[in-house]
């Protein structure tokens, strides 16, 4: 098993995914909508990580990735070339933030049942960009390490609760999280530019 792809697991959460988990506990089916969610985004965590393990193996086989040590690897290059893209994400949030709006989908998750929740956990995370860069970066690593698929576990498993955290709140705390949870979201729905930002320093921080 491999513990230095575990703080990816953050990128892979923050952002409209934590922000759903968050909506879902404030759901009249807080438990059932939130256990479909999770399912969907374990499921989804599983296949994506799987299939960029898959493609980086391919990439190694038939372009070498080098040394993870050596920064002119290409390997290294990859990462480069994702950083790269996620400066230019994070400017793109900041600049238009005045004008961002939280995703319509978003309001209309508390009348959702849990097929829905489960839809939503899958797509947000085989679709979203930064999701999908975090996996590319397991799949690379693992690669270049010459670590097998199943040396993501850490990655995975710490996706999956860090997604729970919401639920164990509510079940723990609930009725202070009943108070609180309405409130927390409202914020993020006002602030999802912020939070896009952070994912993103969050993920260069951790690649670099």
């Amino acid at each position: 098993m491999d513990l230095q792809v575990l703080p990816l697991a953050v990128t892979m959460m923050a952002g409209p995914q934590i922000m759903t988990a968050i909506i879902l506990v404030t759901h009249r089916q807080a438990v059932r909508m939130s256990l479909a969610y999770l399912a969907g985004v374990a499921i989804a965590a599983v296949i994506g990580t799987a299939i960029a393990r898959w493609l980086a193996g391919l990439l190694g086989g038939a372009v070498t990735l080098g040394d993870p040590a050596d920064p002119g690897s290409v390997g290294a290059l990859v990462q480069v070339a994702l950083v790269g893209l996620l400066i230019a994400f994070a400017v793109k949030n900041y600049l238009g933030r005045e004008t961002s709006e939280p995703p319509a989908w978003l309001g209309t998750l508390l009348d959702a049942g849990p097929d829905r929740a489960f839809t939503t956990g899958l797509l947000l995370i085989l679709v979203m960009p930064t999701d999908i860069m975090a996996m590319l970066t397991v799949g690379v690593h693992l690669t270049q390490h010459d670590l097998p698929a199943v040396a993501a576990l850490p990655f995975l498993v710490a996706t999956l609760l860090i997604a729970a955290l919401p639920l164990l709140a509510y079940l723990v705390f609930h009725r202070r999280a009943v108070r609180a949870m309405p409130q927390v979201r409202d914020w993020m729905n006002g602030h999802g530019w912020l939070l896009n930002v952070v994912v993103c320093v969050l993920f260069i921080f951790f690649i670099l």
